[in-house]
């Protein structure tokens, strides 16, 4: 063999295993970044996870066209954790915590399980279901300090992961004042799920956040308002009742 042609066999044996190292180190890449994915939603390659989904306003049955836009985005996180949804509607998720992770979308108005949620998980977080007066209407109460709903200029969702049972899944609350905050919370949570990770781990999170000037953008400007995880999950002090009564 000749000082040449040894030269090409030698080039091309360590492009191949430059190329094999290459795909190698991209594949464990992936591979790490799957689990870590994984781990964050609770999910495994196959497993199946519940995708609770509310009702429209007036209607017994039927979902909002804007709550389906966001079903889809979550349908897309899970599919790409290799598992699969069973999606339920609110007054049939008859099942506790844990067991398997759980995506809930909906205000407490249109989805029981919403409000069963944020009754038992968050006790220091309250959101208003009745309809008068209007200027109250879907407010949230966040310990002391009020959040109130603004139509097309101001909306706000709470976005959050607990874990809860023996099971040890997290359940996804995405809790907005409207059908549009709904979805700003899935595409919030599709976008940052990386960042949120890396900051919260397996933790538990609870996230205020707020669509402007959905008008004019939709679901797709939205701003982190404050972390109120520990006012969310600190129930409120109860006065004494006085002696006697």
């Amino acid at each position: 063999m000749n000082e040449d042609l040894r030269n090409v066999v030698l080039g091309v044996l360590a492009t191949g295993v430059s190329a094999s190292l290459g795909w190698l180190a991209r594949t464990y890449l992936w591979r790490r970044t799957l689990r870590r994915k994984q781990a964050f939603f609770g999910l495994r390659d196959g497993s199946e996870c519940l995708l609770v989904v509310n009702r429209k306003a007036g209607s017994e049955r039927a979902v909002h066209n804007v709550d389906v836009s966001a079903l889809l985005e979550l349908s897309a996180l899970i599919k790409d954790c290799g598992a699969r949804p069973e999606i339920v509607q609110h007054d049939e998720a008859r099942q506790g915590l844990g067991d398997r992770a759980e995506f809930c979308v909906g205000g407490p108005y249109s989805n029981r399980r919403m409000a069963a949620h944020l009754s038992s998980l968050l006790p220091g977080l309250t959101m208003n279901v009745e309809s008068e007066p209007v200027a109250d209407r879907s407010k949230f109460t966040v310990g002391d300090e009020v959040y109130r709903l603004v139509n097309g200029a101001s909306e706000h969702a709470i976005l959050a992961r607990l874990t809860g049972g023996e099971g040890g899944r997290p359940v996804f609350l995405l809790c907005g004042q409207a059908a549009v905050a709904n979805h700003a919370a899935s595409r919030y949570l599709a976008r940052h799920h990386e960042k949120l990770a890396r900051k919260h781990g397996s933790g538990p999170f609870v996230l205020l956040l707020k669509v402007v000037n959905s008008d004019a953008y939709g679901p797709d400007v939205v701003e982190l308002v404050a972390d109120v995880t520990r006012a969310a999950r600190t129930a409120p002090v109860t006065a004494p009742e006085p002696a006697g009564t």
